[in-house]
């Protein structure tokens, strides 16, 4: 049967759109069950904290359970090779921070490369770490700490989440500059590193502010100082580390992301519903109460923030010669 041209072109046009539907209605079905978001450390630290924020803000919009599964292990790399190997389908998701960065330069060989296999979906927070201590350490401020770290050597434990997590490298980085030797006490999480340092098996952290402040609020903790360039709001009375150790500074950050590929749709339409969390005004005070600030923008936006902080703790890494467990 021969079809009159007419007919011919819109068969063709309609065929021609049909990915593009596809696509779409894919799109407006996301999620149709529920969605998990792989935090690659233990519970209770700040990768947790600020999953289970995001999770309840996307479970409530998208009218989806959106399930926080801990997977703690290898320095976040456990967790972050469940969702490399998982469906790229938006079912799958992971909490993204400073250990991806660092672990690209920390381990000769993994299964996987960050950068290439997981998809940047949104930037979510940024703060700072503090320098806390367990209220028997008998310094009160920056300069006291390191006049006690130089008189006691090798006998300060300065507790981190892990070889090569954050809390490790920013403790490289103090005690490279300051001159001071710090014992590291690595730990599975930086939940059981403040177990311990609340309860004074360890002396130190450098602990993300988000999940320190309510202890340091309590007096459970002292705070010495914050890492990053400025004071923070949520404890404006504490000094930055770089006003006793100049050119000294360090900033958590943190995210979601998605196995490569993920479909855009589906990585713009959780991009636009995390953005709307963050901006909304019970989200946004609640992250400055946690000492930081939201970063939001785009997926393009956290890939490079991405790039950026991977070749800042790389130079890091290969001078204080971290290797991994």
């Amino acid at each position: 049967m021969k079809l009159p041209r007419r007919n011919f072109l819109h068969l063709a046009a309609s065929a021609a759109a049909l990915p593009a539907v596809s696509r779409i209605a894919r799109a407006q079905a996301y999620p149709s069950r529920p969605v998990h978001i792989i935090v690659p450390f233990a519970a209770a630290g700040a990768f947790d904290i600020l999953a289970r924020l995001i999770g309840q803000w996307l479970s409530e919009r998208l009218g989806q359970p959106f399930v926080i599964e801990n997977r703690p292990g290898g320095g976040g790399n456990i967790g972050t090779e469940v969702v490399v190997r998982a469906l790229p389908d938006g079912y799958t998701l992971l909490m993204v921070g400073p250990p991806h960065a660092v672990n690209a330069t920390l381990y000769d060989k993994l299964n996987f490369n960050f950068v290439r296999d997981i998809a940047p979906v949104a930037g979510v927070f940024r703060g700072p770490y503090v320098i806390v201590v367990n209220p028997s350490v008998p310094a009160k401020s920056i300069p006291e700490f390191i006049a006690y770290a130089k008189a006691n050597p090798g006998k300060i434990n300065v507790a981190s989440g892990g070889v090569g997590s954050a809390h490790h490298v920013n403790g490289e980085l103090f005690k490279m500059m300051a001159g001071v030797n710090l014992v590291h006490v690595p730990y599975r999480g930086a939940g059981p590193a403040l177990v311990d340092l609340l309860a004074g098996q360890v002396q130190v952290m450098f602990a993300f502010m988000s999940s320190s402040i309510e202890y340091v609020r309590a007096g459970k903790l002292r705070a010495l100082a914050v890492t990053t360039a400025t004071r923070s709001d949520a404890l404006p009375d504490i000094p930055t580390v770089g006003e006793f150790v100049p050119g000294y500074e360090a900033s958590g950050w943190f995210g979601v992301g998605a196995p490569k590929a993920t479909p855009a749709e589906i990585v713009d339409q959780l991009n636009k519903e995390i953005n709307a969390g963050l901006a909304d005004p019970k989200m946004k005070a609640r992250l400055a109460d946690l000492g930081g600030t939201v970063l939001a923008g785009s997926p393009a936006d956290f890939g490079k923030l991405i790039a950026e902080e991977t070749e800042k703790w790389g130079k890091v890494i290969r001078a204080a010669n971290i290797k991994a467990e």
